[in-house]
């Protein structure tokens, strides 16, 4: 079993392992930035240690220093959450060499999948649908011209490596061509240091399905069923749910299998995702493999809230040798999740992400709501990382009710000092289309620009400078990070008050 765990992360992923490791007892290590001094993960651990400057690429995404952390801190294993090196070969592989174990599948799958040909070609050998497309052994603009011609319109370009929408180009007809084969390139290469490209049939309005696989050491290999994430801007999710209103039952059941299948195929240990594209209605939906994330997701609670079990936890059993803890049968849906990303970021202004110290910031407390963050109230939120501030969870016996249960959340969820898209979440949660069921992934990028743009009823500045004094008030009498802030039965009742 492990007895030590380094976590590799930081914010609320990371003081989600921890405290997943305080049930398991397994002792933890954390790694800090000279941004995430004092931060939530960092105070939580047992242990914490300084990683490097602000900058992503010399604190969290130096492997050098996080092993050398791993060896000072006495470790048995590593963890890496997600995002940063959580699907980086290189870090597991530099786990092996120091005799540490990593959470996560083979350094081999790793580097299989993270390459979207390589991928695309083990799914095809293990008879998964892919997409209609091609990969040009010949990488030249001609050669990628030519395959493009071959299929029909539209079409995407798409780079073999990485993912968020970099390197990719929808091209509508023949004339837009050239210059998407030489953006997507350009991009891909300065993304990911790999300008490989391949084309795919563009689906038209197609959802996104994801099915959560689980395998261990021994043999078993299950699946927890699916996740819909079709709500997204720029390839970004932002809301995920499950069970997916696009589902039969019957459909659920082929694509839980052909996860499995996939997973099998491909020799795969721990947490992972298969990724499809839904396409169709009615009677005769198809799906294609997409990608397939070796990771732990982000949307992750949204399983864990329907099946009753703790994902993190079974990361670790697994991990150390453990058989999982559930066999296919033990596993099933009740009820109805969905989890909102809050995004410290202003939708008004193409998303851009914000920055600035948490002047207020107060979680609301329901039955059947669930959050998961990395902040408190007066933690200072970065530039330097991503602007995830928290994820709220909300379970309910129905869809219809978890929507209704998500957005009251969200109403008693006060954050101020910087601009969140809080609001704009309330309004994708209202939104006539979200409430039928009939997403698709291009829903927020073709109609959403009405929904960005949300009147704020009363002036900023008095409710900054309210929240300000609160803050401060606090602070004097529970120190400056209160890990217990207190919480009026309305939390904008003491706003209002201050304002009067």
């Amino acid at each position: 079993m492990i007895k030590r765990l380094l976590v590799a992360n930081r914010g609320e992923i990371a003081l989600r392992i921890i405290r997943a490791c305080r049930e398991l007892e397994i002792e933890t290590a954390a790694v800090y930035s000279d941004a995430d001094r004092g931060a939530p993960h960092a105070l939580a651990a047992d242990r914490a240690f300084h990683i490097g400057p602000a900058e992503a690429s010399e604190s969290y995404l130096s492997i050098p220093r996080l092993i050398e952390v791993a060896r000072e801190a006495a470790v048995d294993a590593v963890h890496p959450g997600y995002g940063f090196l959580a699907e980086n070969p290189a870090l597991a592989a530099a786990c092996d060499e120091a005799g540490l174990i990593f959470v996560g599948p083979p350094v081999d799958v790793i580097a299989r999948m993270g390459s979207k040909i390589e991928a695309r070609r083990a799914m095809q050998a293990a008879g998964l649908p892919v997409v209609p497309g091609e990969v040009p052994a010949d990488q030249s603009e001609p050669a990628i011209r030519r395959a493009a011609m071959r299929l029909p319109f539209p079409v995407l370009i798409k780079a073999a490596l990485g993912g968020g929408g970099k390197g990719m180009r929808v091209v509508r007809e023949p004339a837009e061509l050239d210059d998407a084969i030489e953006g997507a390139r350009r991009e891909a290469a300065s993304a990911f240091g790999d300008g490989t490209l391949y084309v795919e049939r563009a689906l038209e309005h197609p959802r996104h399905v994801e099915i959560q696989v689980f395998a261990d050491h021994h043999g078993r290999i299950v699946h927890l069923f699916e996740r819909d994430c079709s709500v997204q801007r720029r390839h970004q999710k932002i809301i995920e749910e499950s069970p997916s209103p696009s589902l039969t039952p019957e459909l659920r059941d082929q694509m839980g299998a052909a996860a499995v299948a996939a997973a099998r195929s491909i020799g795969y240990r721990n947490a992972g995702t298969v990724e499809f594209l839904l396409e169709g209605n009615g009677e005769g939906p198809r799906f294609y493999f997409l990608e397939m994330n070796t990771r732990l997701q982000v949307e992750h609670p949204v399983t864990e809230a329907v099946t009753g079990v703790d994902l993190v936890r079974a990361q670790l059993l697994v991990a150390s040798g453990e058989p999982l803890p559930w066999d296919q049968p033990a596993l099933l849906q009740r009820g109805h999740a969905i989890e909102c990303r809050i995004y410290a970021e202003d939708p008004s202004q193409h998303f851009l992400p914000q920055a600035g110290r948490l002047l207020l910031y107060r979680e609301p407390s329901m039955p059947g709501v669930r959050i998961d963050s990395g902040v408190v109230e007066g933690s200072e939120v970065s530039v330097f990382y991503d602007p995830l501030l928290a994820k709220l969870i909300a379970c309910a016996e129905t869809r219809d009710a978890s929507i209704a249960r998500a957005a009251a959340a969200l109403r008693a969820f006060p954050i101020l000092g910087i601009r969140t898209n809080v609001c704009f979440l309330i309004r994708i949660l209202e939104h006539a289309r979200f409430r039928a069921g009939g997403v698709s992934t291009d829903f927020l990028d073709t109609g959403g620009h009405p929904l960005c743009h949300v009147a704020i009823a009363e002036p900023l500045p008095a409710a900054a400078l309210a929240a300000a004094v609160v803050h401060e008030e606090t602070a004097a009498t529970a120190g400056s990070l209160p890990a217990t802030p207190l919480r009026p039965a309305d939390p904008w009742e003491t706003l209002r008050s201050w304002r009067h």
